[in-house]
């Protein structure tokens, strides 16, 4: 996420840098940088270091949970039969505070590829987000995330968030947040 974060600023600059440059050539008084009265007056409020700093538990990408397969009937492990293939390659979360509680929103990105069984339309992933303290489950939660693939082949690409996790304010390194797919347990034959 680190390497997203810094070619957004390495773009934004260039972007911002090719805009001021084209302004001051501009000597126009229409100009867009003019600001008139009509313009909402920049926001006060600033963010605190103590916020910025706050412990907000980190998120896990369990082993085992970054993939996900759905076959055809009778298909199970044969590629011919594979309808989709699915998998999370990055995860983050962002915290916010209240007295006593604190509401985590946890995202995750990744990719869907459809298989030779598979077809364009719209498919269901499995995504569980859990938080855990020690031995006990603070919040559980397990979606049913569908999204829209099409017939240009290659990769659809997502972003999954729960932004409704809420939990009791935890200790800071008590918490864990998980991510990842979740199909249940294994099905009896």
């Amino acid at each position: 996420m680190k390497s997203v974060k810094n070619s957004v600023r390495v773009l934004s600059g260039f972007v911002l840098g090719g805009f001021m440059l084209a302004a001051a050539g501009c000597q126009s008084s229409d100009s867009v940088l003019n600001v008139g009265a009509d313009a909402p007056p920049p926001p006060n409020e600033k963010v605190l270091e103590s916020e910025l700093r706050a412990y907000c538990p980190p998120i896990v990408l369990r082993e085992g949970t970054a993939h996900f397969r759905t076959y055809a009937k009778g298909g199970q492990d044969d590629p011919a039969k594979l309808i989709y293939q699915a998998s999370i390659s990055d995860v983050t979360r962002s915290c916010t505070r209240s007295a006593d509680t604190m509401t985590i929103n946890a995202a995750a990105a990744g990719r869907v590829i459809i298989g030779p069984a598979g077809s364009p339309g719209t498919i269901t992933m499995p995504i569980r987000v859990a938080v855990v303290k020690g031995d006990s489950v603070l919040y559980s939660q397990l979606h049913k995330y569908q999204i829209q693939v099409g017939s240009e082949g290659g990769a659809t690409q997502f972003v999954f968030n729960d932004p409704n996790v809420v939990i009791p304010m935890p200790e800071p390194g008590s918490t864990q947040v998980f991510i990842g797919y979740d199909e249940g347990p294994p099905k009896k034959n």
